[in-house]
C-alpha cells in the first residue's frame, strides 16, 4: 500500500512594484489633483471676496469715518442717513420683482418638465435659456422706450379704482417710469434664471416617487404637490436667492428706466420714487471726486453686505431642508 505526500505549493514573494507594473494599492494621481483643485478654488473665492471687501472698505473709509459736520458742510449728508433711502429702494425693487417673477417661473418650469410634450418643451426651454443671455441695457431700453408708455393707462386705472390702497395712492406719474415699471423689468430679467434652475431640479425628482404617487390614485397636480415640490424645495429656495442677487445688483436697466431720488415710500405709481444703490453709483460716479467718490464706494460696500447677507440666509434655509430632500 503506497502513500502519497501532499504537495506543498512553492512560496511566492509579494509583488514588487516596477515601472511597468505599478503596485495594486497605489492611489490614482487624479484624486489628490482634483482635491487640490477643489480646495484651491474654494480658497480662491474666499480670498477674492476678502479682497473686494477690503478694497471697498479702504476706498470708502473717508466717507464712513468722516464726521457728520464735514459731510453736511459739503452738502453730502451724513452717510447712513444718505444711503438708507437707496438701500430701501434696492430691497423694495428686488422684492417686487420676485413677487412677480417667482410664481411665473415656477409655472413655466412645471409646464416644461411635467405637462408639455417633448416637441414643445425643448424649444420653450431654449427660448427661456436665450432670454437669460439678453444684455441688461437691452432690457433697459425696452423698459424706458416701450414698457413705460404701455403701462401708463394701467397705472391711471389702478390709481382711479384702487387709490384707496396705499400702494396705489398718490399722484400718478405722467411718464410711467416708476418703481413698479423698474420692478417689472427686473422680474423679466430674473425670470429665466429661476425658471432654468427650477426646471432642472424638477426633472431630477426620482421617477419612483412620481410613479408611486400616481399608482395610489393621485392626479398629476397631487403628484407634483406630494412628490415634486417637497423634493425640489431647497433647490427652489436656492434659485430664488440667485435671482434675488441678480435683482439687487442690477444697474443699467434700473438706471435707464427709473428716475429715482432719496426718498422712502411704498407708493408704486408716483413720480417720487426711491432709487437703488447700483443705479445711484452708475449715475453719479463719473462726476464724483474726493469725498463724494468715497461716499459712492462706501454705498457699494453696503450693497455688497446686503447681497452677502441675503445669500447667507438662502444657504441657511437650504441647509435646514437638506436632510429632507436630495436636491441639495
Amino acid at each position: 500500500m503506497s502513500t502519497t505526500k501532499p504537495v506543498t505549493p512553492p512560496a511566492t514573494s509579494p509583488p514588487v512594484a516596477t515601472a511597468d507594473a505599478p503596485a495594486a494599492d497605489r492611489r490614482p494621481i487624479g484624486d489628490p489633483v482634483f482635491r487640490g483643485l477643489a480646495v484651491g478654488s474654494g480658497i480662491t473665492i474666499l480670498v477674492i471676496l476678502a479682497l473686494v471687501a477690503a478694497f471697498l472698505l479702504a476706498q470708502g473709509a473717508p466717507a464712513l469715518f468722516a464726521s457728520s459736520e464735514e459731510l453736511e458742510s459739503r452738502g453730502y449728508g451724513a452717510f447712513f442717513s444718505w444711503v438708507a433711502p437707496y438701500a430701501f429702494g434696492t430691497i423694495w425693487a428686488a422684492v417686487l420683482a420676485l413677487l412677480m417673477a417667482v410664481p411665473v417661473s415656477l409655472g413655466i418650469a412645471l409646464f416644461i418638465s411635467h405637462y408639455a410634450s417633448r416637441r414643445i418643451a425643448q424649444p420653450l426651454g431654449y427660448v427661456i435659456d436665450l432670454l437669460a443671455a439678453v444684455p441688461s441695457v437691452v432690457f433697459g431700453l425696452w423698459g424706458a422706450r416701450t414698457l413705460a408708455g404701455a403701462v401708463q393707462d394701467l397705472y391711471v386705472w389702478l390709481g382711479a379704482n384702487l387709490g384707496w390702497i396705499p400702494l396705489f395712492s398718490g399722484q400718478i406719474s405722467g411718464t410711467g417710469r416708476t418703481i413698479l415699471t423698474a420692478a417689472i423689468v427686473l422680474a423679466v430679467m430674473v425670470l429665466p434664471i429661476i425658471t432654468g434652475l427650477c426646471r432642472e431640479i424638477f426633472l431630477q425628482t426620482p421617477t419612483l416617487h412620481e410613479e408611486a404617487a400616481l399608482a395610489l390614485g393621485a392626479t398629476r397636480w397631487e403628484m407634483i404637490k406630494m412628490a415634486v415640490l417637497p423634493f425640489a424645495r431647497p433647490g427652489i429656495v436656492a434659485a430664488v436667492m440667485l435671482g434675488l442677487g441678480r435683482a439687487l445688483g442690477e444697474t443699467m436697466a434700473v438706471a435707464m428706466v427709473l428716475s429715482g431720488g432719496r426718498t422712502i415710500t411704498f407708493e408704486l405709481l408716483t413720480s417720487d420714487n426711491p432709487n437703488t444703490i447700483a443705479a445711484t453709483i452708475a449715475q453719479n460716479f463719473g462726476e464724483a471726486y474726493d469725498l463724494k467718490r468715497a461716499q459712492l464706494i462706501a454705498a457699494g460696500l453696503v450693497l455688497f453686505l446686503i447681497t452677502l447677507i441675503v445669500n447667507m440666509i438662502g444657504r441657511w434655509i437650504v441647509a435646514r431642508r437638506a436632510a429632507y430632500s436630495g436636491a441639495n
